[in-house]
């Protein structure tokens, strides 16, 4: 009887020691398959400058966690937002289409809840796409693409989601008490945070993508994270920790917009360390970007002319960067024009997931022309609308024209030349603006008007009669007279 029982003890340890190599075996191949498909991180900041970043020659502002990002992946010289101001540039991020083409070219209302006003949701967005193709998914921050539930990110394609679904909100997610305003702030999966639970929401929102890296570096699908921080977008609010980094700028407002962009920077450092303490950074393809040009607080989108809302050079050309350590060689600076719209193929292309109309995406695969496979321009024309015409450009190989809202008039420029946008060549080159005028006309037959209406073309009209009257106070040596105003 000990015999037998001694006997049925080893083969029992045997069996143990069997199953748990088969196990081992199992957990290996599983985060093999895990590794076959890489994580994607989309970052993106809000209104932030084109000259906000060192990587882009920025020195007032510290942004050495941007700057080593940009040294281990790539850099972009004309990285393009498809729209000047926020919900349509996040529209068309999200769908990979010209936000035109389904009337989401207005930012949503600011003054009402319209139960219309949304990403629409026949569009196949990134995320849905990855999550019914073995994708964790997530977002986290400011979401502004539809006010009404049907339209957040937890009802389009994002298991987790931290964030506030609004255009603005203060950088302490204090939206009011009552449970209306406080829908308004923070939520977690569609349920308001409590106020006592909140910090200084450009850290919230990094120690939430933390944790949740923490959380789906333990599974073995990959993960999609869309972490779209609402700074340096106004409010102008700071931290004394971030406001001290920027104790050397003077001008006051600067140093406090400054604050800001550390403060983000710092956030960012944190989520690839992290990244790289859980082993995921390797395979991980993250992009980062602005949503449009730097706004009028103090944001500096130089030595581009223009700010946000406008289709010069400084209301579209952004800080943007690409890194995928596993597949792509760092250190390098791609000079041809790409648009955020890339971002969705080229995510589709490294996740392996097929789109089912890959026609209708206006991006490209930036893959092959990232890694000297491809040397022709990603793009022939890039398009850019804003308030069904008011204001509308395109750019078509080194030319540009730009019918502006602001000074309602065509302009044509040759950015070889004149990067900077100083020399109107539309009555030197006539028949180049009528050329360019033809392309975009037969563009505009591929989309629609808007669904809503936003209030920006009348503001920009507000804004050009605001500094042509400063203009006109300062001649006839009346510019003393403007600053005793």
């Amino acid at each position: 009887m000990k015999k037998i029982y001694i006997k049925f003890i080893v083969f029992f340890c045997l069996y143990l020691l069997i199953a748990g190599c088969k196990q081992t075996e199992l957990s290996q191949v599983s985060v093999e398959k895990k590794r076959e498909r890489p994580n994607i991180l989309i970052i993106l900041s809000d209104d932030q400058g084109w000259g906000d970043v060192g990587f882009n020659g920025g020195t007032d502002i510290p942004t050495p966690n941007l700057d080593q990002l940009a040294k281990e992946g790539i850099s972009f010289e004309a990285g393009y937002a498809s729209h000047p101001y926020c919900s349509p540039s996040r529209a068309g991020l999200l769908s990979g289409r010209y936000q035109q083409r389904f009337g989401h070219e207005n930012n949503t209302p600011y003054d009402h809840a319209d139960p219309d006003a949304g990403l629409p949701l026949n569009e196949l967005i990134l995320s849905e796409i990855l999550q019914q193709n073995g994708y964790q998914t997530c977002a986290i921050g400011k979401w502004h693409l539809g006010d009404d539930k049907k339209f957040w990110p937890n009802q389009r394609g994002f298991d987790d989601w931290f964030g506030f679904y609004g255009g603005g909100l203060n950088y302490w997610g204090n939206a009011g008490k009552d449970i209306e305003q406080k829908m308004k702030g923070i939520l977690k999966d569609g349920v308001p945070v409590p106020q006592n639970e909140l910090t200084y929401l450009t850290d919230d929102f990094t120690n939430e993508a933390i944790s949740y890296i923490d959380k789906y570096s333990k599974n073995t699908a990959p993960f999609f994270m869309y972490l779209a921080y609402n700074a340096p977008h106004a409010p102008i609010q700071a931290t004394d920790n971030y406001l001290k980094a920027m104790e050397h700028m003077e001008y006051g407002d600067r140093a406090a917009y400054g604050a800001m962009v550390v403060g983000m920077d710092t956030g960012i450092g944190k989520v690839i360390e992290k990244l790289k303490e859980t082993g995921e950074y390797e395979n991980t393809l993250i992009f980062f970007y602005s949503d449009n040009g730097g706004h009028i607080h103090s944001a500096s989108s130089a030595p581009f002319r223009g700010h946000k809302g406008m289709l010069f050079e400084g209301g579209i050309r952004v800080p943007f960067l690409v890194s995928w350590p596993k597949h792509f060689y760092g250190g390098k600076r791609y000079q041809k024009p790409i648009s955020a719209l890339d971002i969705y193929p080229t995510v589709l292309s490294a996740s392996r997931v097929k789109h089912p109309k890959p026609e209708s995406l206006d991006g490209v695969d930036l893959t092959p022309y990232l890694k000297n496979q491809k040397n022709e321009n990603p793009h022939d024309i890039l398009y850019w609308r804003y308030s069904n015409g008011a204001g509308f450009a395109m750019r078509k190989g080194n030319f540009k024209m730009v019918y502006s809202g602001y000074k309602q008039k065509f302009h044509l420029f040759d950015l070889v030349n004149d990067p900077y946008e100083h020399h109107n060549l539309v009555s030197v080159m006539p028949e180049k603006l009528e050329e360019l005028k033809k392309e975009y006309t037969s563009w505009t037959k591929g989309t629609i008007a808007p669904k809503w209406s936003d209030p920006h073309a009348e503001n920009v009209l507000k804004e050009e009669k605001k500094r042509q009257w400063y203009i006109d106070k300062a001649k006839d040596g009346e510019k003393e007279k403007i600053y005793k105003d």
